[in-house]
């Protein structure tokens, strides 16, 4: 950006943070232009007569009457009393007209219309007119019936000018503060739906662990009873129960930070089914192919036992990709699952053939975008990556990666 413009922007922002400023370096300028006039331009022949000669009074009275601009934001309906009662001053003493009085005049009419309600801006306009009429009867010639319905016809036209775009501006003000209402109500919608899927996550993250107590509980009994006939089936069960405590501990850790943010209170009564996994995938698509939508499952590498957290995580993640597939796909999509197993990582792909982008925007009215906040929260809990949006070629895609050991 070159300095010019830098200065440029610089004095703009100073003149908008400075309203009567800027209105006063506009009266300044109307001055400037418009009192040559008053030592330099002849008067119509003929009319010599009926005008005073200009004199310092005439002078005080213009800038008067010119600087009253300063305050036409600030006080537009003063401003235009001020600028009325120096138009009538100078037509009774006698003194022709100029441009910076009469700018000065329209620019305090548009002022009050576009600065002030409609109460104060029709006074300002009843006045305006007022004042206009008395200045055009005292006018020392005839300016015919065509002159006087034009100057009325200009001083109404300036108030509505400025009438509606005070109406414009308090309709786009409007505009833009519904914009803000909507934007703070998408994000509270998005809050509720992490807090919900967070819920649910910890709901499921809690049966895993009472799995592993269960477990641990069970051992614990077992190496009590055989600790001295057989000490080393005690011992092997004493390193199940540590490994298995381990594990439970880990799985509390991600509990908690699910749980940092609040949460509305749970209904009465636990799900006390076994959380499913990817032991569970087969099931699963029989039963999307059930609905009617194609779905072909590949597995590549070999196959690892993820941590149970991350087990229950890749499969609530197929379900819901493979859900948002059968509502947003079309008739005629099909599915891919792949499934690819590294020495730490399992990375789980579902792609479709559909209808793509209609997978994001989902807006059935069912909570619109949960399905995907829920996948975010899923995989960002263990560490994974995930990655979604249109595939090329067609259709729509989720990409996610897990540690097999979060």
């Amino acid at each position: 950006m070159s300095p010019r413009i830098r200065g440029l922007r610089t004095c703009r922002a100073w003149l908008q943070a400075r309203p009567q400023a800027s209105d006063a370096a506009l009266a300044l300028a109307l001055l400037l232009v418009g009192l040559p006039q008053l030592y330099l331009e002849d008067l119509p022949r003929g009319l010599n007569g009926h005008y005073a000669d200009t004199d310092p009074w005439h002078l005080l009275l213009v800038v008067a009457t010119t600087m009253a601009l300063a305050f036409r934001r600030t006080r537009p309906l003063a401003a235009l009393l001020v600028i009325a009662a120096g138009e009538l001053v100078i037509t009774g003493a006698g003194y022709p007209p100029t441009v910076p009085d009469l700018v000065a005049f329209l620019v305090a009419i548009y002022s009050v219309a576009a600065h002030r309600g409609l109460a104060v801006g029709a006074v300002g306009g009843l006045v305006a007119l007022t004042v206009l009429n008395a200045v055009l009867l005292a006018f020392p010639a005839d300016i015919g019936l065509i002159n006087y319905m034009t100057n009325n016809a200009l001083v109404v036209g300036v108030w509505v000018l400025g009438r509606n775009l005070r109406l414009r501006r308090a309709y786009f003000t409007e505009l833009e503060d519904r914009a803000a209402r909507l934007e703070r109500a998408r994000g509270t919608d998005a809050r509720a739906a992490r807090v919900e899927e967070r819920s649910r996550i910890a709901r499921e993250l809690h049966d895993v662990v009472a799995h592993h107590v269960s477990v641990m509980t069970v051992q614990a009994g077992a190496a009590r009873r055989i600790m001295d006939r057989h000490p080393a089936g005690a011992r092997e069960a004493m390193t199940t129960i540590e490994e298995v405590g381990r594990t439970a501990l880990s799985e509390m850790r991600r509990i908690v930070g699910v749980l940092r943010t609040e949460r509305d209170a749970e209904t009465a009564g636990a799900e006390l089914a076994p959380q499913p996994g990817l032991g569970d995938l087969g099931e699963l698509l029989d039963h999307v192919r059930e609905t009617g939508l194609s779905v072909q499952l590949w597995i590549e590498g070999e196959a690892r036992t993820p941590s149970p957290g991350v087990d229950v995580a890749a499969f609530r993640l197929i379900q819901e990709a493979l859900t948002n597939t059968l509502k947003h796909a079309g008739p005629q999509a099909r599915a891919w699952v792949r499934l690819h197993y590294t020495d730490g990582d399992l990375t789980v792909e579902i792609e479709d053939d559909g209808r793509g982008t209609a997978t994001i925007i989902a807006d059935n009215g069912d909570n619109p975008g949960h399905g995907l906040v829920g996948m975010y929260e899923r995989v960002a809990l263990y560490g994974g990556e995930l990655r979604i949006g249109p595939r090329v070629g067609g259709g729509f895609g989720v990409r996610a990666r897990f540690p097999l050991e979060a």
